[in-house]
């Protein structure tokens, strides 16, 4: 226990089953039940080599932060950092102020084009706010250090670019199991592999909801310009916090770097996540509510772990009843909630006959499209969901029972296509473009 300020451990001569030599006790009269041993290591208090006195004091410790824990959480209106009014800004910037106007303390990163303005961004910024940036050695160390950041009850936040988010599959399905509310931006660059590493693309729209093994859901943003990258920054946070799960800001290396005027509203709705004190910390849920969540310190016996567990955190590998109803509880404290999370902007659909359907970056071209071809005289309404998943099948089907055809845009091989056309019967139009450039709208 090299974390006891108070050195009353030391490496006893017994080889635990781990290969690691146990601890033992040398100075149990100095414990004052601080609780770090059993922090950093929550069977610490289990171990044969503990006395009852230690025992019993690090109990005490753990009881008096559980009752001295009030609850807290739920929406709250917040001063902006910056004075309101008109700035020019890129989206990266955006992504940095609106992360520390939503309550983000924490940052780890990885260096990548064309995500780097963030990290440089957050690491300028964070110290003024007494928040915490790290330059990880990788991006698999990056997001877990912000999944570790979370449970310590920060709101954490990372940066990459499609090989970075690749590495981090493995951290964002442990926060989908440990349900650990954080934010991690995809600046899209056009791939695979290193691909073109300073050209923009939108070819991790599939990635971003299917990246991670165990399928559960997701939910994924993407905005069309530096006002919405503002806005959607802070919804991602309130969305993370209120439904305790990693949510991905898609963006790519065009809005990254694109300058626009944006609106700086002088208070801020944010949302914290809730914790009551004694409450499960894990689902199920009984109405598929989001569980209350301790931090680090406040007194509860909670395990945090990747592996099928109770409501308790303590792991129930070989029970399918446990494993069947956590992860039907992962999908469903969202999907009960799709029609709030449906979020599209329309545009000439009530008479349309051919719906276009855009996403991020493309929109913006899309939208002049649909403004020419309504200006020529042709029936056509344009469809952009910010909100990418959980993807709007509804509207998508009232619009199916409408409109003749769906043409469907996008800077990649057509990712979104086939999503499109397995929701609904009529004729939907690939328009892919994987060439690295923006769609031209003529």
């Amino acid at each position: 226990m090299e974390v006891c300020p108070k050195e009353i451990f030391q490496d006893s001569a017994v080889i635990g089953s781990g290969g690691f030599r146990l601890k033992q006790v040398v100075s149990p009269e100095k414990c004052t039940g601080c609780g770090l041993c059993e922090l950093c290591c929550p069977g610490a208090i289990s171990l044969d080599c503990l006395p009852d006195e230690v025992f019993a004091t690090i109990l005490a410790g753990r009881e008096s932060r559980r009752t001295q824990s009030q609850s807290r959480g739920g929406w709250k209106e917040v001063k902006s950092l910056l004075q309101p009014g008109r700035y020019f800004m890129t989206g990266n910037d955006a992504i940095v102020e609106a992360a520390l106007a939503a309550g983000c303390r924490f940052f780890s990163g990885y260096p990548i084009t064309p995500a780097n303005e963030i990290l440089e961004g957050m690491a300028r910024r964070l110290k003024e706010v007494d928040g915490k940036f790290i330059q990880a050695e990788d991006e698999i160390a990056s997001i877990f250090m912000v999944l570790g950041a979370s449970w310590a009850g920060l709101k954490a936040l990372t940066a990459t670019a499609g090989p970075g988010f690749a590495l981090m599959q493995e951290g964002l399905s442990l926060a989908d199991m440990a349900e650990v509310p954080c934010v991690v931006i995809n600046v899209q660059r056009a791939g695979p592999s290193t691909g073109q590493a300073t050209r923009p693309a939108a070819m991790d729209m599939r990635e971003a909801r299917y990246g991670s093994h165990g399928g559960v859901e997701r939910i994924v943003l993407y905005p069309e310009s530096v006002q919405e990258v503002l806005d959607l920054t802070i919804e991602a946070f309130n969305l993370a916090e209120r439904f305790r799960t990693p949510v991905i800001l898609l963006s790519d290396g065009y809005l990254s770097h694109l300058s626009e005027k944006v609106e700086l509203s002088e208070h801020i709705r944010v949302y914290d996540r809730i914790y009551v004190p004694g409450k499960p910390a894990f689902g199920p849920t009984p109405d598929f509510s989001t569980p209350s969540m301790p931090r680090f310190g406040d007194g509860e016996n909670v395990g945090v772990t990747g592996s099928t567990h109770d409501r308790f955190g303590k792991r129930a590998t070989a029970d399918p009843s446990v494993q069947e109803s956590l992860v039907f509880h992962l999908d469903r404290k969202i999907l009960e909630h799709r029609e709030e999370l449906t979020d599209c902007e329309e545009l000439f659909l009530e008479d349309a006959e051919t719906a276009v359907v855009a996403f991020g970056t493309v929109g913006r071209s899309a939208k002049w499209a649909v403004k020419e071809a309504r200006r020529l005289g042709e029936p056509v309404g344009l469809l952009r969901p910010r909100i990418v998943y959980p993807f709007p099948s509804r509207r998508v089907r009232e619009l199916a029972g409408a409109v003749r055809k769906f043409v469907v845009p996008e800077m990649n091989q057509g990712q979104m296509f086939h999503v499109d056309s397995e929701k609904v019967s009529r004729e939907v139009v690939s328009l892919p473009q994987p060439n690295g450039q923006i769609i031209d709208p003529r």
